[in-house]
């Protein structure tokens, strides 16, 4: 039986839009990211996450992203955006507000702006963590 917490995080899986057989790499990982919500996209998809070095076309980049990461444009979206799948997302993931290295909405917003992305939603996620949903625009 599903504890209800593990089926939060399995629907959370649903919500960010992942799917059957899906591709899903993960960027930023360090020990504070959301470990169940790791699970659950990887209970989702049907295989594991592909780490930050993988080579392969993705349909789905989970993107853990803090204050002090960086620059998110330049240390994260530039690349993150090289090895997705043209009808790809990504999910910026960023601790909510009073969490330790939280990163305010309009930093996001003018990042995607600046790389070239378009936002089309946010999600508050059960736990620590919010995230951002971002795409190419449709040329």
């Amino acid at each position: 039986m599903v504890a209800a917490g593990d089926a939060a995080k399995v629907g959370v899986a649903e919500k960010l839009g992942i799917e059957p057989d899906m591709v899903v790499q993960e960027i930023g990982w360090d020990e504070d990211v959301d470990d169940a919500l790791r699970a659950a996209v990887e209970e989702r998809s049907g295989s594991e996450l592909l780490d930050e070095d993988a080579q392969e076309v993705v349909d789905v980049i989970l993107l853990w992203w803090r204050d002090g990461d960086g620059d998110l444009v330049d240390d994260a979206l530039v690349d993150a955006t090289s090895p997705l799948a043209d009808n790809g997302f990504i999910w910026v993931l960023t601790p909510k507000t009073g969490r330790d290295g939280h990163v305010e909405p309009s930093v996001v917003a003018e990042a995607v702006t600046t790389a070239g992305l378009s936002q089309t939603s946010t999600l508050s996620l059960p736990g620590e963590w919010s995230a951002t949903r971002l795409v190419r625009p449709k040329r």
